[in-house]
This record gives C-alpha cells, structure tokens and sequence, in this order.
C-alpha cells in the first residue's frame, strides 16, 4: 500500500468525551449489537434449515441477513472498545480496512434489496413465468454480481481514500472511518474527490432508491387485477420491504449526496444507518411474516423435541 502522507493514524473523537456518557453509550449499543446479531443469525439459520423457505425470495433475505451482520460487526465492535477507552487510536490501515467494509456491506446491501424487488416484481406482475425467471441457477448469479459490484465499488472507495494527503492533524470528529470525515482532514483541495464520490456513493443510492420506488409502484398498480386475497398477501410482503427501503435509504442519500457541509445530525443519521438498520431488518421482516415465523417455530419445536429424546 502506497502512503502518499506522514499520518499513520487517527484518533476517533466518537460520539461523546464525556466519561459517564460513555458508559452509557457502551451499554446502549452493546444491546444493539446483541440484538441485531442474533435477530440476523436467527434469520440465517431459520432459512438455511427450513425446507418452508425455499424461494427466492427467501434466499435473498438470507444475504441481507448475512449482509446486516457484517455490516454491522464493521462498525460496532469499535465503538464498543473505543466507548470504554480513553485513546481512541486507529491505525491509516486499519482506518482504510474499516472504509473498505463499510462501503462493501453498504453496497451490498442495496444491491440485495434491488433483487428482492425484482423476486417481487417477477412473482406478482408475471407468476406464471416466476418459476423459470427465478430459478436457482439465476439467483446464484445474481449474487455473485451482486458481490463482485460490491466489491468494484468499495476498492473505488478505497482509490479515492489513497488519494488524499494528510499532514496533521489527525483528529476524525466521527465513531468510524468514512470517506466525509477523512476529507476535512486533507491538506488538500478536495472538491473534485468529493465530487466522486457523489458520483459513486450518491449515485449508487440515489439510483438504487428510484429503481426500487418504481418497481413498488408498477407492482402495485398491478395488484389492481388481483383478487382481495392476493392482494392482502402481496401488500403484505411488499410492506415490509417498502418499510426498509425508506428507512434504509434516507439516511444513505443524506448522508452521500451532498457537499462536505458537517450538520449537528449526522452522527445520529450515520448511527441510524449503520447500527439502527441491520437491527430493525430482522424484526421487520419476522414479525410481519407468517412463514418465517411458522419456519422459526418448526424449527424450535423440532430443536425441542430432539433435546427431550436426548
């Protein structure tokens, strides 16, 4: 790795330099942290071990799952650690390492609700051909772009990040490495950087979201020759990923689409996005569906009755 700056590493100033709020902190995200492991693994196993969940649809929920829960050990663990230090210390490695991650799971998350949209498009604007359009062999490939994509997009991150100069100081007003905090740190013009990553990030959302927007508008414009029933089901599903699309969305369009301008929110907007989603996507997507939670209380009930034998 070329260093082209005689930094070699940053101190986070996190989200509070208050002792006590600290704790406080620690105790609040460390329960975050928990829940949205385990909401996210619950998901993963139930769907890994239910012959129920089957569809497409559900072998992309397993990689959002997937996808939630790295995204979310990227960003959490550290701010668990720094909450109870006092130093604050990340390494020009370890700093790229975690922009990197951050952006790869980011990525990788809209690329996977874009699919979910279309499993969804696929299944109620043509069901008769759902079957042949959504098959296995099709999801995998889907996937696998969807990870390669990921991939280009975060070593793009990567390229810009290599870019910038920094010769002191070394202080990042954030809990995480993102590319908008490094840029206020570079002792260079950083317009033209800024400007791509809008082109790559902004866009990338802005994009994402639009596609998605439509494809929920054609899907319900089509319900209207459904019957009541069919309709009641597929408004059923379709709400829970209209409900993460927004929530997941806004924050990223707010926080990529825009001018190196630093608001009062943007922790708390950036927090929303990076811990507060990959948390409430689990409970989204169980308590409003019947067939994952009948799949989890098979699987339980199965888990149980195999314990008793023992």
């Amino acid at each position: 790795m070329k260093y082209n700056n005689s930094v070699n590493q940053f101190k986070l100033l996190g989200l509070t330099q208050d002792p006590d709020r600290q704790k406080i902190v620690f105790i609040i995200f460390f329960i975050f942290y928990v829940a949205t492991v385990m909401g996210n693994l619950l998901i993963i196993v139930t769907v890994k071990c239910s012959r129920m969940l089957g569809s497409p649809m559900y072998f992309f929920l397993f990689y959002l799952s997937l996808t939630d829960f790295c995204f979310s050990t990227s960003i959490t663990p550290r701010l668990l650690v720094d909450s109870l230090s006092s130093k604050k210390i990340i390494s020009y490695n370890e700093c790229l390492t975690q922009v990197f991650a951050l952006h790869l799971f980011g990525a990788m998350e809209i690329f996977v609700l874009i699919l979910m949209s279309a499993d969804r498009y696929v299944a109620i604007c043509k069901p008769l051909r759902y079957p042949t359009i959504m098959r296995r062999q099709v999801c995998i490939i889907l996937i696998i772009l969807s990870w390669t994509g990921s991939f280009i997009h975060s070593i793009a991150q990567i390229m810009l990040a290599l870019e910038l100069p920094f010769c002191g100081p070394n202080l990042i007003d954030h809990y995480c490495c993102d590319l908008q905090p490094l840029l206020k740190l570079a002792c260079t013009d950083t317009y033209a950087i800024n400007l791509q990553l809008v082109c790559n990030s902004g866009v990338l959302c802005t994009t994402g979201f639009v596609m998605l927007i439509i494809s929920y508008i054609v899907i319900l414009y089509s319900l209207r020759n459904h019957s009541a029933e069919g309709r009641r089901k597929a408004l059923s599903t379709c709400t829970s990923h209209v409900t993460v699309v927004v929530l997941s969305f806004g924050p990223c369009i707010f926080i990529y689409t825009r001018p190196p301008i630093t608001f009062a929110v943007d922790k708390m907007v950036e927090i929303f996005y990076t811990i507060g989603i990959p948390c409430l996507n689990p409970l989204i997507y169980t308590l409003r569906n019947a067939e994952m939670k009948n799949a989890m209380r098979k699987l339980w009930h199965i888990k149980t009755a195999t314990g008793s034998r023992d």
